[in-house]
């Protein structure tokens, strides 16, 4: 679960992170490297080191270690596996690293993989400022980033000619999320909104589709970041007499909010919906505490045989269902390999060209495309959580209440500050 909280817990990491990717931005330096990819051409059968060689790069220790972790790393075995240990006639080869959520040491690991051991793609993340800090690095090196982590600015003015987004982000879990809902009727929210730049952002979205679409936000109450009581915060909402309650917020505080709204009775009148939930958030409160919360997931493993099929075989390794992004960096890898198959190369650019070509097809997405900016576009869940009652085994836990085109989800391209965009 990404939530941008570095922005709080590492503000100086994070803040050096973002003007290293902004300064390529202000220098023109993106720009002149993704023209020089573009006309990067390798002859088919080169491959760098003789190897394709991929890294998973995440949080293994923290507070991301459940959602991602080594959880993402097993996916990726799932998938090179499936391509058979080889593609194209030439040995896959993984290595992993634990980010510990400091862009720094992600940068300083991503540095070593590119420069002395030959990894040329590296995947998942999890977590919006590492991923910025080597997204840039992968653009200035002429190697490839899969994202699965939340900030829209990487496929927006962030957006490198080697980089791609695969799982969700603030735009379809924030504003999406409240467009939907409110759609559906529930048109009257009360906001309770963690008080720093991710709570804000995703309040700011959430705003503004509520509005969009023809809601009312009654009432915002702004707590502090690791709040152990909600009471005052939850009292207010339940005053508000809103149809719905939005929790701006991820991790901890979420979980705290969900527990003492079912406490309080919050939830027996009022519904709850959440910008940034997993699979484990889910299992770690308990259906008791969790049920009827409704959010947009990219993937459940429960949604058909393709997905469970995929999912017993994760389990069998993992003893646990899988989240999301370990589905996503499952997705990611597949496709990265399937195009560096196709073109016959492990050059950067003739790879990111048949990623764009290829439609992604596997149990995480169905026709899904990767556009010009980066984002791989795909259908979306609204799913709500399921009472004790209603789940028959372990993970059992969601109802997938509707199925969102990935074209009506994901902010139109049209709309796109990317400047790899043609407008």
């Amino acid at each position: 679960m990404d939530t941008q909280m570095q922005t709080a817990v590492q503000p100086r990491r994070w803040r050096q992170a973002r003007r290293w990717t902004t300064g390529l931005k202000r220098t023109g330096l993106a720009a002149l490297l993704a023209c020089a990819f573009a006309g990067a051409h390798a002859a088919p059968g080169v491959f760098s080191g003789d190897v394709v060689k991929i890294g998973i790069l995440n949080d293994q220790s923290g507070l991301y270690a459940d959602l991602a972790g080594l959880g993402s790393v097993e996916a990726a075995k799932m998938a090179i596996e499936e391509m058979g240990g080889t593609v194209a006639g030439k040995k896959i080869e993984l290595v992993s690293g634990n980010h510990q959520n400091k862009a720094d040491v992600g940068a300083v690991i991503a540095r070593g993989w590119f420069d002395k051991d030959g990894v040329d793609m590296i995947a998942d993340f999890s977590n919006s400022s590492v991923a910025f800090s080597v997204q840039g690095l992968a653009a200035e090196r002429g190697k490839i980033a899969m994202i699965a982590a939340a900030s829209s600015d990487f496929t927006g003015k962030s957006c490198t000619a080697t980089s791609a987004q695969w799982v969700y982000n603030s735009y379809t879990n924030g504003y999406g999320l409240a467009k939907v809902l409110t759609e559906q009727g529930y048109n009257t929210w009360f906001l309770l909104t963690v008080d720093y730049a991710f709570g804000h952002a995703f309040a700011s979205d959430m705003k503004a589709a509520i509005k969009a679409a023809g809601g009312t936000v009654v009432g915002e109450a702004r707590h502090p970041l690791n709040a152990s009581d909600m009471s005052s915060f939850l009292l207010q909402a339940q005053a508000s007499k809103a149809k719905i309650i939005g929790l701006a917020s991820a991790g901890a505080d979420m979980t705290t909010a969900i527990k003492q709204a079912g406490e309080f009775g919050v939830t027996t009148n009022q519904a709850l919906a959440a910008p940034a939930v997993f699979l484990t958030d889910i299992h770690g409160m308990g259906l008791k505490a969790a049920q009827g919360l409704r959010f947009i997931t990219a993937f459940y493993w429960d949604r058909n045989e393709r997905t469970r099929e995929w999912a017993k075989r994760f389990y069998q390794r993992r003893k646990a269902m899988p989240t999301m992004t370990q589905a996503g960096v499952y997705s990611s890898v597949l496709h990265y390999l399937k195009a560096v198959k196709a073109a016959n190369t492990d050059n950067a650019a003739e790879v990111m060209k048949k990623m764009r070509e290829l439609p992604v097809d596997d149990m995480f997405a169905q026709n899904g495309h990767l556009r010009e900016d980066g984002q791989m576009v795909h259908d979306m869940f609204l799913v709500e959580v399921k009472k004790p009652s209603e789940s028959k085994a372990p993970w059992d836990y969601y109802k997938v209440l509707s199925t969102i085109p990935g074209d009506k989800i994901f902010k139109p391209l049209a709309q796109s500050d990317c400047p790899l965009v043609k407008k």
